[in-house]
């Protein structure tokens, strides 16, 4: 890529990002210690030093003129509970901190541009981009967790959208023809994370997956039937979870006389039955499953009802899609990303966005749980210098497909491997179910 597109998205970056942190009080910024959050301004801070460590230290060229700040943001030696404790800089020392790393960014590209085409920065800066961004998604975690107000500029565009009525969508499967697809994504591509390198060959048998994610009215049915309070139901670690945890429900979602309500931020308000169950753990998700006679699609069953082809003859077809309309990049018709429209949609809208298979929604609207856990593909290579990215997490968490409402588009490509503790109910995320 040259300079002028590099910057262009680190710029793009960094806006979303103080989009993100807008409309906040300074206290706001000081928030409680718990597992699933950071600091705000260690969060903050810590882009800031992801683009000095991985971009300026990186480089070819003079030494960053920065402090090293690695005592403080350095996520792999900075034990998260310590973060509470650090001397970080106030709010706007923050900030300033993350603008003077951007400018120095934005000179060291103007001095390799000037020696002449280098594709030395390419994959660094993409890496410090997408990284901001997957934090930008943590950000709006924090928010959601916390009760929070929405950020200012998706509360204005949210006031102006038209919540339509729209009939229930139908209950139903699609077939998908046995066939071997192929995971992974080779070295030819522009980009890819570490752990979807080593393109891999992946048989399935024939299997049916539902259309469209569960709803809220769909779980809703399984809350009220006692899905809660029934052993039988859930793993034996998901239901040492929901006894620790006493959850009994969405931890979004509160009963009263009229019925179900849900938590968008700082916002309660009727539960909406078409919308898609948001905020719902792996072992959730796997109690609803055995409740309703069903199971969680596995990563690769997923990729081959999202991005594969029939060839004509029962069988998966070799090609896959980019996309799951297709190889044409995302848009507002088609996938519900980037916060376009600053929050869920029904499970039934954007049918211009169907897959070959017709299954619905998946790119974007929420992160669907797999059965599959997090671990690295035939031929896994560490790549790049962020080392730590994909290795800790191995083993002991869950892939996630798909992208959410507010996921950056040119990061939640289908074939983008997300991935949380099965634990997890502050993400994004919702499932969808495949029959037994």
């Amino acid at each position: 890529m040259d300079r002028d597109t590099l910057l262009s998205l680190i710029d793009d970056a960094r806006q979303r990002t103080l989009a993100l942190l807008d409309g906040l009080e300074e206290s706001q910024w000081e928030v409680p210690l718990r597992a699933t959050l950071n600091p705000l301004r260690w969060e903050v801070g810590h882009l800031g030093w992801f683009f000095e460590r991985f971009v300026l230290r990186e480089l070819p060229g003079p030494g960053s003129e920065l402090p090293r700040r690695d005592d403080w943001y350095d996520s792999s030696t900075v034990p998260h509970a310590t973060r509470w404790s650090l001397p970080l800089p106030d709010v706007r020392g923050t900030l300033d901190w993350i603008d003077a790393v951007r400018e120095q960014v934005r000179a060291r590209l103007a001095t390799m541009a000037a020696a002449g085409p280098s594709t030395a920065a390419t994959p660094l800066v993409l890496l410090a981009v997408f990284h901001e961004d997957m934090h930008g998604e943590a950000l709006l975690m924090t928010r959601q967790t916390l009760g929070y107000p929405a950020p200012p500029c998706w509360a204005r565009a949210a006031a102006g959208l038209e919540r339509r009525e729209a009939a229930a969508p139908a209950v139903d499967d699609v077939a998908i023809p046995g066939g071997t697809i192929t995971l992974g994504t080779g070295e030819d591509a522009p980009w890819a994370w570490d752990n979807e390198r080593a393109p891999h060959a992946v048989t399935l048998a024939p299997f049916r997956i539902a259309r469209t994610a569960v709803t809220n009215h769909q779980f809703a049915a399984f809350v009220d039937d006692d899905g809660y309070g029934r052993a039988d139901l859930w793993s034996p670690a998901g239901w040492a979870w929901r006894v620790e945890r006493g959850v009994a429900h969405p931890r979004h979602w509160r009963r009263s006389p009229h019925g179900w309500s849900a938590r968008a931020f700082d916002t309660w308000e009727p539960l909406r039955p078409n919308a898609p169950v948001l905020h719902v753990s792996a072992h959730e998700a796997e109690g609803f499953c055995r409740w309703a006679d069903r199971r969680l699609p596995t990563e690769a069953e997923w990729e081959a009802a999202a991005l594969g082809q029939p060839d004509g003859r029962s069988r998966l077809s070799a090609e896959r899609r980019a996309w799951p309309w297709g190889m044409a990049a995302p848009t507002r018709e088609r996938a519900n990303l980037d916060g376009w429209r600053s929050g869920v949609l029904d499970v039934q809208e954007l049918p211009n966005g169907d897959s070959a298979f017709g299954c619905r929604q998946m790119s974007g609207n929420v992160w669907e749980w797999t059965s599959t856990p997090f671990g690295p593909y035939p031929g896994f290579v560490v790549g790049g210098p962020y080392v730590d990215y994909s290795v800790p997490s191995f083993g002991d968490h869950r892939v996630l497909r798909g992208g959410a409402w507010m996921s950056r588009a040119r990061l939640a490509r289908p074939a983008f491997r997300n991935f949380y503790t099965p634990d997890r109910d502050d993400v994004f995320a919702g499932f969808r179910t495949c029959a037994l």
